[in-house]
């Protein structure tokens, strides 16, 4: 995710009958051994976020549009195969949708109830630990929200159509799930629009099926994703398909009416594939791509395979539109194809991402106007001055304080501070065990979600050195360490001046003011 502060960038089972089954219509005798699952994973930041008890394998989600409305009400069913990790009497999905027609396990029709954003479902006969179920919802329902750059909507509308904006705990707004990154999934999705619509999703593009007045088309994402990275676009846009990049198709997807003034400042994304595929090895997905909307979300977002930006972002000058958008290039390795174990480990995405935003404008020879700063060693040294202040604000890098707020996760010291965590370690070890750990970190969890504990113990085995003290304080102390080959860089005092002269261009990352970009 790229936050936009001031108005600048921080830096189903498809054709299966429909089933009708009552709210608590079905009386299961359940086993003995069977125990519920939790509802959430006990997340730090998001205790309720996920569910325990199964994991889920594969999705095949479909929707509905019924008519070319931006704001209407979608239907839509999901089968899920999961696998139950103890007999499971009873589990919970996350959905905070409208209605739920139907619920399904293993071909019987189960009881159900709503609970705030808890789908408990109580199966008629328990499910053995080990086991594959299926688990089928049907007809529920969601409704787009409007776009606001207060605070991300999930299922949000546009003037052209709708898009998912799931970061990190409204996807469930749209669809039935386990909503949390640490249980990633596959995924077939199939968006049926009315003709002059279209649909789009995550992954390759299978097939379109014509019906009366409708198309329906259908995404395969085959590579393990978390529920938060599903993109469901819907609406008048089209589809532009570039050339491949190094084996990667290129595919952009933007509004029909904007698309001679959108298209021409995507294509930028298949040099930067090539330039980030150099940095870290090969990129993790089927295929790449950027979806612009024209709304006011206040942030981009890297939604799996298909990055979202808004109309604001596209108004930007190169030297800024180019980093954000490698800032959600990289993100493709940092964060979706090696995803937090927890919201607390946010660092590993944003940190990551900064560092190659970062790195892309300085061998640009952008960076100046980018961030007010004449070089990278500049703007870490006035981030390194701003440390003990943000980490007093928002919590240690690795621990934010609070999620009252989405900004109080994803804030300045996750996103600047995590890049400055890996500026320490590159001192600390060398640039060549830096490059080596990069690529070692995004091949060894590929597909997979990790934690900040794998990432320290990955560092030190790659770089030969014990390095748990060392990451240990830079990622969870409460005032920042010394700067490893920097004796004469000196923190602020958390009580001082938030902000001095120069400093505003790092208030967060990308985020500067017009006169620090010259």
């Amino acid at each position: 995710m790229r936050k936009i502060f001031n108005g600048l960038p921080a830096v189903l089972a498809a054709g299966t009958a429909v089933l009708v089954a009552v709210a608590g219509s079905a009386s299961p005798a359940l086993a003995a051994a069977g125990t519920p699952g939790s509802a959430g994973l006990g997340d730090r930041l998001y205790p309720l976020l996920g569910n325990g008890g199964y994991d889920v394998k594969n999705y095949n989600l479909s929707l509905k549009y019924p008519a070319k409305s931006p704001t209407q009400t979608v239907t839509g069913n999901v089968t899920i195969t999961a696998v139950a990790t103890k007999n499971l009497s009873r589990f919970d999905l996350d959905f905070g949708g409208d209605n739920v027609g139907s619920v399904w396990v293993n071909g019987k029709a189960a009881g159900f109830r709503r609970s705030g954003d808890e789908l408990v479902i109580t199966p008629a006969s328990y499910l053995p630990k080990g086991k594959t179920f299926k688990v089928f919802v049907g007809n529920f329902t969601a409704t787009p929200t409007s776009a606001s750059a207060l605070e991300p909507e999930g299922f949000v509308s546009t003037a052209d159509g709708t898009v998912l904006a799931g970061q990190p705990n409204t996807s469930h707004e749209l669809f039935p799930s386990n909503d949390h990154p640490r249980d990633k999934a596959t995924y077939t999705i199939t968006l049926t629009t009315p003709q002059g619509w279209i649909g789009v999703a995550n992954g390759k593009h299978v097939r379109d099926t014509k019906t009366t007045g409708y198309v329906s088309s259908t995404y395969r994402e085959s590579k393990p994703m978390a529920s938060e990275l599903v993109q469901v676009v819907a609406g008048d846009f089209v589809v532009k398909n570039r050339k491949a990049v190094g084996g990667v198709p290129v595919r952009d997807v933007v509004p029909r009416r904007l698309a001679s003034k959108l298209l021409d400042k995507a294509k930028v994304e298949r040099s930067q594939i090539a330039w980030m595929t150099k940095k870290v090895g090969k990129y993790p997905f089927e295929n790449y791509g950027s979806l612009v909307i024209d709304a006011d979300l206040g942030f981009a977002l890297e939604t799996q395979t298909l990055s979202l930006y808004d109309t604001g972002i596209f108004a930007y000058p190169a030297a800024v539109r180019n980093p954000i958008m490698t800032h959600e290039l990289a993100h493709q390795w940092f964060g979706d194809s090696v995803a937090p174990n927890a919201w607390s480990d946010v660092w590993q995405n944003e940190g990551h991402a900064t560092w190659y935003e970062l790195l892309y404008a300085a061998d640009t020879k952008t960076f100046k106007k980018y961030t007010g700063f004449a070089n990278r060693e500049a703007y870490f040294k006035a981030v390194y001055k701003l440390a003990n202040q943000w980490r007093a604000q928002y919590g240690p890098v690795a621990r934010p304080k609070s999620s009252k707020s989405v900004w109080d996760v994803f804030n300045p010291n996750v996103y600047s501070g995590g890049a400055l965590v890996l500026y320490a370690l590159q001192q600390k070890i060398g640039d060549k065990k830096f490059q080596q750990l990069e690529r070692a970190w995004v091949s060894k969890y590929k597909g997979k979600s990790a934690s900040t504990q794998d990432f320290i113990k990955l560092a030190s085995k790659i770089s030969g050195k014990n390095l748990n003290s060392f990451l240990t304080k830079w990622l969870y102390g409460k005032k920042v360490p010394p700067m490893p080959g920097h004796s004469g860089w000196k923190p602020a005092s958390a009580s001082a001046q938030a902000f001095g002269a120069g400093e505003t261009s790092v208030i967060t990352p990308a985020q500067h003011q017009p006169a620090a970009r010259g």
